[in-house]
C-alpha cells in the first residue's frame, strides 16, 4: 500500500537497480508543503536523442490503488530489458494528488480541489489556494513535451482510451477516443496547450494482474516502431530553441525597452539591450535615436531626489548612449546617480541601501558605482562598491545567499541579483583592489552552487533549497549572464560553460515570437515565510523585468559566442 515513504522508497529501489538512468525528482508542490515525487529519466529534456520519451503519470486521483499501479507499471519497464531501457526514455509522477493519498481524500486533495478535474487550469501559477498540483502537472509536462504521456487508472476491465494526437498508436492496442474534452490527456492532445502544440496522450484502465499484459502491447509497439515522432510540443521547443540568439535578441528588443516609465531598473535593462543589441548588429536599424527622444526629457531634467537603487540602477544604458550618440550628458546622469551612494561605516549598507543588505542592492549598486568607477577613475566609487559587497555577510557556507539578513530563504531571483552583483564588479573592480579576492571567492562559490542546483530542464527554481518549486525563467537569465560575463572576461572556469548553454536553450525555449516567456516570478519584496515565496505569482506573457534580463542574456551569449 503506497504512502510517501514507500513511494519514495520505490524510485529509489529503480534508480538503484538502474544505475546512470534515473533520478528523483519534484514537479510541484501542494498545500502541505509536500514535494510531488517524480522520477526523471536522463534524456528527459534531451534534445538529440533517439530514445522515446515516455512520462507516466498515476495517482492524479489520490487513490492508492491508482498510485500502486503506477508503482508496478515501473518495475516492470525497469524489468524489460536493456533493449526496451535504451529504446524508451521513461519519466514517471507515480503520484500526482500526494495530499489525497495522505488525508485518503481521494479525488480531492484536501484543499477542495480535484487534480484529476478540469484541464488546462486557468490562471494563479502556482499559487492557487485549491488545486496547485494541476498547474505544476500542466507545465511540467507541456514544457517537457514528451512523445506519449501514459496515464494509469484501476479498474475491473481492461480499456485503451486515447486522445486525438495519439491516433496513430490506437489501432495496435484497441483503443477507443477520449470521452469528454476536458480532463487531462483530452486538454494536451487539442489545441495549443500552453502555447506551444500538442501531446499524444493514452490511458490504460486495468487490474494490476492485467497490466503486464497490457503494458507488454505497448511496449512491444514502441519496439517495433522505427520512429515515434517527436510530440509536436516538442516540435514547437525544438522551433523556439533553433532561433539564433539574435534573432531572439531581436524578438524581444522589438517587445521591451520603449518605456522609462516607472524609472526603474526594469524599464532601464531592456533600454540597454537594445543599445547591446546594435552595437552586435551595426547594419540593424539604428535604435539611438528613439531611444534619445524617450530619454530627452529625463535627461534634460536630471536625476530626482531620493531616488533608491532600484530607480538609480534604472541608468544601466546611460554610459552605452554617451558612446554611440557621443552625447556628454549622458555619462553625467551615471556619475550624478553614484554620488547618491555614501558610506555609513565599516559593516553597514552605504546609503541609500537597505541597511538589512538586500541581494537586490548588490546588482543596483554594482552597475552604477562600476561603470562611475571606469568613467572617472576614482576609486572612492569602487571602494564603496566593494565594501558592501564583503560587509554583507549573507552569503551562507554553501554559497547561496539569503534574502537579506532578516529573511533567510534562498529566493532565486535573490541569487540572481547577486549573481549579477557579482559579475558586475568583477568586470570594473581593477585587478590591484585588495578586496577583489574575497568578491572573486563570493562569486565562485555562488556559481559553483547554483550550477549544482540547476534542474535538468536547465532553469532554476523559484526557491532555490525547496523541491518541487516552479522553474522560474528570470532567475535562470540572471545566471546565465553573470556565468556567461564570467567565462567571456576570463573570470570563470570553462568547464561552467556546459551550465550556460543549458540555461540558454530552456531560456530560448520559454520566449515566443513577440518576447511572451514563462513562469517570471512576479515583483517579490522580502517575504515572512517560505510558503510565500513558493506562492509568488508565476509571469505567463508579457513582462518588463525578464524580457530585459532576456535580453542582456542573449547579447552576453552573442558576444561570448563570438569572442568579443
Amino acid at each position: 500500500m503506497s504512502t510517501d515513504d514507500t513511494i519514495r522508497d520505490a524510485l529509489d529501489t529503480l534508480i538503484r537497480a538502474r544505475p546512470g538512468f534515473w533520478t528523483r525528482t519534484s514537479c510541484g508542490v501542494t498545500r502541505s508543503l509536500a514535494p510531488i515525487p517524480a522520477l526523471l529519466d536522463r534524456n528527459a529534456y534531451s534534445h538529440e536523442t533517439s530514445r522515446t520519451r515516455v512520462l507516466l503519470v498515476g495517482g492524479l486521483s489520490g487513490r492508492r490503488d491508482d498510485v500502486d499501479l503506477a508503482l508496478r507499471a515501473l518495475e516492470l519497464f525497469a524489468g524489460g530489458g536493456d533493449a526496451l531501457l535504451l529504446r524508451v526514455a521513461m519519466s514517471a509522477v507515480p503520484c500526482a494528488n500526494p495530499d489525497g493519498l495522505r488525508m485518503d481524500d481521494a479525488p480531492g486533495n484536501g484543499a477542495g480541489g480535484n487534480p484529476s478535474g478540469e484541464y488546462p487550469p486557468e490562471g494563479k501559477f502556482y499559487y492557487d489556494p485549491e488545486d496547485p498540483e494541476k498547474r505544476y502537472l500542466w507545465r511540467w509536462v507541456c514544457f517537457q513535451a514528451p512523445e506519449l504521456v501514459l496515464e494509469l487508472n484501476t479498474g475491473p476491465s481492461v480499456t485503451w482510451e486515447y486522445n486525438q494526437a495519439a491516433q496513430r498508436l490506437a489501432p495496435g492496442l484497441g483503443g477507443k477516443s477520449i470521452s469528454g474534452g476536458q480532463g487531462f490527456l483530452s486538454a494536451l492532445g487539442s489545441g495549443h496547450p500552453d502555447g506551444l502544440d500538442t501531446i499524444p496522450g493514452l490511458r490504460l484502465t486495468a487490474t494490476e494482474e492485467q497490466l503486464p499484459r497490457e503494458l507488454g502491447r505497448l511496449f512491444g509497439i514502441l519496439r517495433q516502431m522505427e520512429d515515434l515522432p517527436k510530440s509536436e510540443a516538442r516540435q514547437a521547443l525544438d522551433a523556439r530553441r533553433g532561433r539564433s540568439k539574435v534573432e531572439i535578441a531581436t524578438v524581444l528588443a522589438a517587445a521591451y525597452g520603449h518605456t522609462f516609465e516607472p524609472v526603474v531598473y526594469t524599464q532601464g535593462v531592456p533600454i540597454s539591450g537594445r543599445l547591446r543589441l546594435h552595437q552586435l548588429e551595426p547594419k540593424s536599424e539604428n535604435p539611438v535615436p528613439d531611444i534619445s527622444n524617450l530619454l530627452e526629457t529625463f535627461t534634460a531634467g536630471g536625476i530626482p531626489q531620493e531616488l533608491a537603487p532600484s530607480a538609480l540602477a534604472s541608468l544601466v544604458w546611460a554610459d552605452e548612449l554617451a558612446d554611440t550618440s557621443g552625447d556628454p550628458r549622458y555619462n553625467s546622469l551615471v556619475i550624478d546617480a553614484a554620488d547618491r551612494w555614501t558610506a555609513t561605516g565599516s559593516g553597514s549598507a552605504p546609503k541609500p541601501c537597505d541597511p538589512d543588505f538586500r541581494t537586490e542592492d548588490m546588482f543596483m549598486s554594482s552597475s552604477i558605482l562600476g561603470r562611475a568607477y571606469r568613467l572617472t577613475g576614482e576609486r572612492r566609487y569602487v571602494d564603496i562598491l566593494a565594501n558592501f559587497l564583503v560587509d554583507g555577510k549573507i552569503q551562507q557556507s554553501h554559497g547561496l545567499y539569503w534574502h537579506c539578513r532578516s529573511a533567510s530563504y534562498y529566493w532565486g531571483r535573490g541569487n540572481g541579483f547577486a549573481a549579477m552583483g557579482l559579475s558586475e564588479a568583477l568586470a570594473h573592480i581593477p585587478e590591484d583592489h585588495d578586496k577583489r579576492p574575497a568578491i572573486l571567492g563570493m562569486y565562485g562559490r555562488l556559481m559553483q552552487s547554483l550550477g549544482r542546483l540547476q534542474h535538468p530542464s536547465g532553469l532554476l527554481p523559484n526557491v532555490l533549497d525547496f523541491p518541487g518549486s516552479y522553474l522560474e525563467f528570470t532567475s535562470t537569465c540572471m545566471m546565465g549572464y553573470a556565468m556567461a560575463r564570467g567565462l567571456r572576461l576570463g573570470f570563470l572556469a570553462p568547464e561552467y560553460k556546459q551550465v550556460v548553454d543549458a540555461a540558454w536553450d530552456a531560456v530560448a525555449e520559454r520566449i515566443d515570437d513577440v518576447g511572451n516567456v514563462v513562469d517570471a516570478c512576479a515583483s517579490t519584496g522580502v517575504q515572512n515565510n517560505v510558503r510565500e515565496y513558493l506562492d509568488r505569482p508565476a509571469i505567463f506573457g508579457y513582462d518588463d523585468r525578464s524580457g530585459g534580463m532576456a535580453l542582456w542574456f542573449a547579447t552576453e551569449m552573442e558576444r561570448l559566442t563570438r569572442g568579443t
